[in-house]
């Protein structure tokens, strides 16, 4: 039986079309009923879907109609069915950030690639660091900070000079962005299982705003981010061009 698809895109006009001309071809089901979801866009687009898509448990094809499409296959409209049935499944889990603001709310988002802290004011953040409860550097001068999961390691991590990581080696990246003292401090490895405590030094002089994937929020006073092993993510690949692969390859170009 051909499966059900649902066809979501980004508002660009090529990803416009091509919905179109899918939709013109394959028909379009809704999403509660789909058996997979093709996004057609950029990776922005594709971690929007990645979000509100997330209770469903639907796995998500994306073509790109973007710019890098690291989360995305090549777009073409003749062989879709057969590409969906050999598609290979990548689980990814994602971070999750409780983030206290300077007026005392506490704020609550979830990050497929990373939860990072930036300086939000003309000097330098400095952050205090504690793992699983456990102070591990008492003053880190920054322009910010991040922890990236293994997907988003070639995203703003791999820009801020951190590793990249690979799928399923159970690990996040914690690393610094512009890190001015400790002078070579270039971050940490970390257990997937690890709590990561990010408290703000003096946030009224230096003020340090949180992003979660885009979900922000300004003047924090503290940041605790924790891997969510019990949400999932299913991202479907061409053979031989999952996040693996591209990962291996990103480190030989």
């Amino acid at each position: 039986m051909r499966r059900k698809i649902a066809f979501v895109a980004s508002d660009v006009p090529s990803a416009q079309t091509a919905r179109a001309a899918l939709v013109a071809r394959f028909g379009d089901a809704p999403e509660a009923r789909a058996d997979v979801i093709v996004a057609l866009g950029g990776d922005g687009f594709m971690l929007h879907t990645m979000h509100r898509t997330q209770a469903l448990d639907t796995p998500v094809y994306g073509m790109n109609r973007g710019t890098v499409g690291f989360l995305m296959n090549d777009y073409t409209e003749t062989d879709l069915p057969e590409r969906l049935a050999s598609a290979e499944e990548e689980i990814i889990n994602p971070l999750a950030m409780r983030a206290e603001a300077n007026d005392g709310t506490v704020h609550e988002a979830l990050a497929i690639n990373e939860v990072s802290l930036l300086r939000a004011g003309p000097q330098a953040a400095k952050l205090r660091i504690s793992i699983d409860g456990r102070l591990r550097l008492e003053e880190l001068i920054c322009d910010g900070a991040l922890v990236a999961t293994p997907a988003g390691s070639t995203a703003y991590n791999y820009s801020a000079h951190g590793p990249i990581l690979p799928i399923g080696s159970d690990v996040l990246a914690l690393t610094a962005v512009a890190a001015f003292r400790p002078r070579r401090w270039r971050g940490a490895l970390l257990p997937k299982t690890a709590c990561v405590r990010f408290d703000v030094i003096d946030p009224d002089k230096r003020p340090v705003m949180a992003d979660a994937d885009s979900r922000w929020v300004e003047s924090v006073n503290w940041v605790e981010i924790r891997s969510r092993t019990d949400i999932r993510h299913r991202i479907l690949f061409d053979p031989g061009h999952g996040l693996e692969e591209r990962l291996l390859r990103e480190q030989f170009t």
